[in-house]
């Protein structure tokens, strides 16, 4: 018999029969195990089925509750419909964009605040209790969930996850059974989690990163333990000691945390074995940082977009040996570098990163034209994904990221990349986080680091890793820069502050 997951549900089916009373996901004082979180998926799944949702319906889900989300988006995939996880930070006119443009059959929130704009756009409402209300009791005898002519396809839509990109509103990145599926298997073959391991994420659901953590782990027959956006802060350290974590699924922000934190304290999280990262480039000095103070930890940069949710992933501590690269493309994939008129480029030319393969996701949702132009179809053969960023290859074919389309400014009259001058500010000694944010109207570039120096000496000390013209000429120093949902820098909310005054000095 074929156990092979075909669609995403069959993730967790598969990993509750081979054993139903592993631990899996926990969070604050909850926790579940494979069986129940089947059972309960099983549960909700006739109860939205009950209520009408079918195969390509489309479910919204905004909860702060990681365990709700899991159980609704496998419950989703049961009935062959298509689930979109929220941050539970998502209100008000965010919110009432993803209701009218995905027009979902059901919206699921913690608070009723939403009912009455779900209700007047034809969808049925749920509260996170209710949802979790109808997963209580016996399971009905009724026939199987998605049976029949009502059983998804692989190709079928499961995902749409909303990202913001470069357009004035989210667009979603719409996701098959297939696709989530080969990415997930592809990202665990490099990333190698382990039965015994304990992945710590504090990073929401809602955020990809930290959606395709549930699948890793369920892939690896691990478990996984959420934090919170708090917990992204000073209580980091304890949050990875007392949950015994092995792994740390970060983003540049958590990472740099981690780094300060551990070099100044004893009671360092001993059992951390592997960090990765995604969201933005690792500095170098944080990596130094975090092998000096946790011998046994080993990293792994990783370069990927929603729209292929990974394109390559460096071998464990490859940055030691391909200092600056984000890796090899994923099995089964393939990565490469455009010029001008699309042609590709040859070793060591910068152009336009484009991927290829499986991971490629379906396209966005309504935007015919902006699929079209990302999407593109060469020659009739499988889309290929024009990231818009730009990078070059080596002779090996590993990856080395130049910075985004929307990375790249003008000042005094030069062309700028941010990522480079954030890579020399953090190459300062004393600067733990810099971050800069380009031109906009009548006002400069600026530059906000957090930073034992101050900012006039971050300014002075830049001189001698970047050219003069390219050091924006002012720079605010915070002691913890903000940021959103996702454990990202909140660019908005930073210029808001440097704006207000509201730096140390």
């Amino acid at each position: 018999m074929n156990t092979e997951p075909r669609l995403l549900h069959d993730l967790l089916d598969r990993a509750a029969e081979r054993d139903p009373h592993a631990p899996f996901l926990s969070f604050r004082d909850q926790a579940a195990g494979l069986g129940d979180l089947a059972a309960t998926s099983t549960r909700i799944a006739h109860h939205l089925r009950e209520r009408g949702v079918g195969r390509a319906d489309r479910v919204v889900v905004r909860t702060g509750d990681p365990l709700a989300a899991v159980a609704a988006l496998f419950a989703v995939s049961r009935v062959g419909g298509v689930f979109s996880l929220l941050h539970e930070s998502v209100r008000d006119g965010a919110l009432s964009h993803v209701l009218k443009d995905c027009e979902p059959a059901v919206v699921v929130c913690d608070t009723d605040e939403a009912e009455d704009e779900a209700m007047a756009r034809g969808a049925d409402f749920l509260t996170t209790d209710d949802l979790l209300s109808a997963a209580d009791g016996p399971a009905p005898a009724h026939a199987p969930i998605g049976s029949g002519h009502d059983r998804a396809l692989e190709v079928d839509p499961v995902c749409m996850i909303y990202t913001s990109g470069t357009t004035s509103r989210p667009k979603a990145v719409v996701s098959t059974h297939q696709q989530v599926l080969f990415s997930a298997r592809a990202i665990q073959r490099r990333l190698a989690y382990r039965s015994d391991d304990t992945v710590y994420c504090p990073l929401p659901v809602s955020f990809d990163y930290g959606l395709y953590q549930v699948y890793l782990v369920l892939l690896a027959g691990a478990r996984m333990r959420f934090g919170t956006a708090a917990e992204s802060g000073p209580p980091l350290l304890r949050s990875l000691v007392e949950s015994g974590a092995t792994v740390l699924a970060g983003v540049p922000a958590v990472s740099d945390r981690l780094a300060w934190l551990s070099a100044r304290t004893e009671h360092r999280p001993t059992s951390l074995r592997l960090l990765t990262n995604t969201g933005a480039a690792l500095s170098e000095k944080t990596v130094a940082s975090l092998r000096s103070s946790l011998p046994g930890l080993r990293v792994q940069v990783m370069y990927g977009l929603t729209e292929c949710k990974r394109a390559t992933i460096m071998p464990p501590d490859g940055d030691l040996d391909h200092p600056g690269s984000c890796g090899l493309p994923l099995d089964g994939t393939e990565v490469f570098v455009t010029g001008p008129d699309g042609e590709r480029l040859p070793p060591g030319e910068t152009g336009q990163i484009v991927v290829r393969g499986p991971n490629v996701m379906a396209g966005y949702w309504r935007r015919e034209e902006l699929t079209a132009e990302r999407f593109h179809r060469r020659d009739g053969l499988f889309p290929e994904l024009r990231t818009g960023d730009y990078g070059w290859q080596d002779e090996d074919g590993y990856l080395y990221f130049d910075g985004r389309r929307d990375d790249i400014y003008k000042e005094r009259g030069f062309r700028v990349s941010a990522t480079e001058v954030e890579a020399a500010a953090h190459r300062v000694d004393g600067v733990t986080s810099a971050i800069v944010l380009p031109p906009e109207g009548r006002r400069p570039a600026q530059l906000a680091v957090i930073a034992a120096i101050p900012r006039e000496e971050v300014l002075l000390r830049m001189r001698a890793e970047i050219e003069e013209y390219k050091i924006p000429r002012v720079c605010t120093r915070f002691e913890d820069l903000p940021t959103n949902g996702n454990g990202k820098v909140d660019r908005k909310r930073l210029a808001r502050l440097i704006s207000a005054g509201r730096g140390r000095d």
